[in-house]
């Protein structure tokens, strides 16, 4: 059996031995362009993408290709529909980075609550040797304690962070969308926006949920709160999180995630790059036991295909 890697670029530094024992020739590539992909995939078996688009088109141009492995959770960049009517399996990776996002949830929230990269900035420009006193404290430092954690999806992400919000003493609201009566346990929409110190994003990016966050939802938020997006950029209007974070209204937010990744042509949030807002590389999922349960689940699935089995089938 033949595959081929499209993409393995974030988990080159893993060991995948165990991979490629599934199969007699195993083709590795870091990446791969539109143009290079029908030739790589022409006499493959099985193969294996990250962010790579595979169209009915070019499953066309594969007769022989039985099994697409996508080493992420999301599959956008399959055609299904084409795929499901030539009879090739699909198999993705689910909950592999769960507790690396949380971990990273929390981190951006406890940078935000004690400033702790604007007093790393000022001790390394020189600030703390010229204070008056032993320390120094111009910038705010909040406690956890008995504020209000909001979250919007609450999924194994949600449900994660909210496990931890216990043990900083946090109050925790799970907000329902906009428009949807609240469950037993849930509050609405306005109620989640109006009450949350802090509120963490955890809902996909649909129709329902694109700029979800606008100007409107952000100034109806709580007075002072904090926006913590680590779900998808498309959430949140970047232009209108610059303005409430700019007028004062929002004391800071943080994001893992941008409308355009990488920001090749600029971004609002990273241009004007205010001292309030953290920005990471939508790194949250990439710790390295995440990524290494992804070849692992992976490797799980090509060995359930080849028994006659489907796990984590998308199709």
């Amino acid at each position: 059996m033949k595959a081929v890697i499209l993409d393995l670029e974030s988990l080159e530094d893993l060991d995948l031995t165990a991979l490629s024992s599934e199969f007699s020739q195993l083709d590795i590539h870091m990446a791969t362009t539109p143009e290079q992909t029908a030739a790589r995939i022409a006499d493959a078996n099985v193969v294996i993408t990250n962010k790579v688009r595979i169209t009915d088109d070019l499953m066309a141009q594969a007769p022989q290709l039985q099994l697409i492995c996508v080493v992420a959770t999301g599959t956008n960049n399959i055609d299904l529909d084409g795929a499901r009517s030539r009879g090739i399996a699909v198999s993705n990776c689910v909950a592999y980075g769960v507790d690396s996002v949380v971990q990273h949830v929390w981190s951006m929230i406890l940078a935000l609550h004690t400033n702790v990269q604007n007093y790393d900035r000022a001790v390394k420009a020189g600030e703390w040797a010229k204070a008056s006193q032993f320390c120094m404290l111009q910038f705010p430092i909040r406690e956890l304690a008995g504020r209000t954690l909001g979250i919007l999806g609450y999924g194994n992400l949600g449900q994660g962070v909210a496990k931890i919000a216990d043990a900083f003493g946090m109050n925790v609201l799970i907000g329902e969308r906009p428009g949807v009566e609240p469950r037993e346990g849930r509050v609405s929409f306005d109620t989640l926006l109006a009450d949350s110190d802090v509120l963490s994003l955890h809902c996909p990016l649909t129709e329902e949920t694109a700029d979800l966050f606008n100007v409107q939802t952000l100034s109806r938020m709580k007075q002072g709160s904090m926006l913590i997006n680590c779900a998808r950029g498309g959430i949140v209007n970047e232009s209108a999180l610059i303005d409430v974070l700019a007028s004062g209204h929002l004391a800071g937010a943080a994001t893992d995630v941008l409308t355009q990744e990488p920001p090749r042509d600029g971004n609002v949030l990273v241009d004007a790059a205010p001292d309030n807002l953290l920005i990471t590389p939508h790194s949250a999922w990439g710790s390295r036991e995440a990524r290494e349960r992804i070849i692992v689940q992976t490797t799980e699935n090509i060995q359930a295909f080849k028994r006659g089995e489907l796990l984590r089938s998308v199709l």
